[in-house]
């Protein structure tokens, strides 16, 4: 049998020596130095200062929150598998740049060919109403990131939604319902002085490919709560590499953010590329990292 009682300093209030133990056999804690003891939802309530109920109900998210999380990681990796049974989703890719076997295994990019999802996660011993709720199949059953090419989306060490883009001729974005998460691979990059931002993940998957790891993305222009504390976590540059669309909504996006970024004290400069293009188009179009690098070191505030 494995150990089922662990000793280490109190939680609950400050010491020196170790005198807070667990018996992870019974479920049970007692701190020789304070008194407190008892079951996880005493410590709940204690190391949060909740009441009973309100233990209870956090217990009840933190689990919710951690299925969820195992169902997308599953289906995921499920779709991984498919990527190379699909020839069309690996011309897909290459059409768009992406070709370095590694960086695709990597980022766990996968494909939803459509059919099995659905058989495949019920016999793992998901309920049909669970993977309704989490939006991966419609109510007829069938997959809802059919024929797209999927990327999950990481955060604080779960998956929290996945991302698909079509090959075809349907509507060309799709995430889940809910929390698309922080910005992508952030654990990555948020000790580096120097952060190249862009929209979407194939101009995150060029960049890494020609060799920018300080590179991270915002899955789209307009930054939520948690993304946009992340950029202010410390004094660094922010170098942002929005589209060059026709209609300037990449680069009009880009010169709020460098105004909000500098009322926080963060530097921003804006990446201008080529007129019509993403960083994505390019380095597809014959682009490389050289150049790159001089747009970078073009960059405006």
């Amino acid at each position: 049998m494995g150990r089922c009682e662990w000793v280490g300093l109190c939680p609950l209030h400050e010491e020196t020596q170790p005198s807070f133990y667990v018996n992870t056999h019974k479920d049970v804690f007692y701190c020789h130095g304070c008194g407190q003891g008892g079951d996880l939802i005493r410590f709940i309530q204690l190391s949060r200062r909740m009441s009973f109920r309100q233990a209870l109900a956090c217990l009840g998210r933190d689990q919710q929150e951690a299925d969820a999380s195992a169902l997308l990681r599953q289906a995921a990796h499920f779709y991984q598998q498919q990527l190379d049974r699909c020839p069309e989703a690996k011309q897909y890719l290459s059409r768009r740049g992406v070709h370095d076997q590694v960086l695709i295994g990597e980022l766990h990019i996968g494909y939803a060919a459509g059919g099995s999802l659905r058989r495949h996660l019920t016999a793992q011993g998901y309920a049909f109403d669970l993977l309704r709720s989490a939006g991966l199949i419609n109510i007829q059953g069938a997959d809802a990131l059919y024929q797209r090419v999927v990327f999950p989306l990481p955060y604080r060490d779960s998956i929290v939604n996945l991302y698909g883009r079509s090959i075809g001729a349907t509507f060309a974005h799709r995430f889940l319902p809910g929390f698309k998460g922080g910005l992508y691979a952030w654990e990555k990059v948020q000790h580096a002085e120097e952060i190249i931002l862009v929209e979407g993940l194939f101009d995150y998957a060029v960049l890494r490919q020609a060799g920018f790891s300080n590179v991270t993305c915002s899955l789209g222009t307009h930054l939520n709560s948690e993304q946009f504390r992340q950029l202010c976590e410390a004094r660094r540059t922010i170098y942002l590499c929005f589209d060059t669309d026709a209609n300037r909504s990449g680069q009009l996006a880009a010169k709020q953010l460098a105004e909000r970024l500098g009322a926080h004290h963060i530097r921003a400069c804006r990446v201008l590329l080529p007129a019509g293009h993403d960083p994505n188009s390019f380095f597809v179009s014959g682009g490389d990292a050289h150049q790159f690098r001089s747009l970078l070191e073009a960059a405006q505030p």
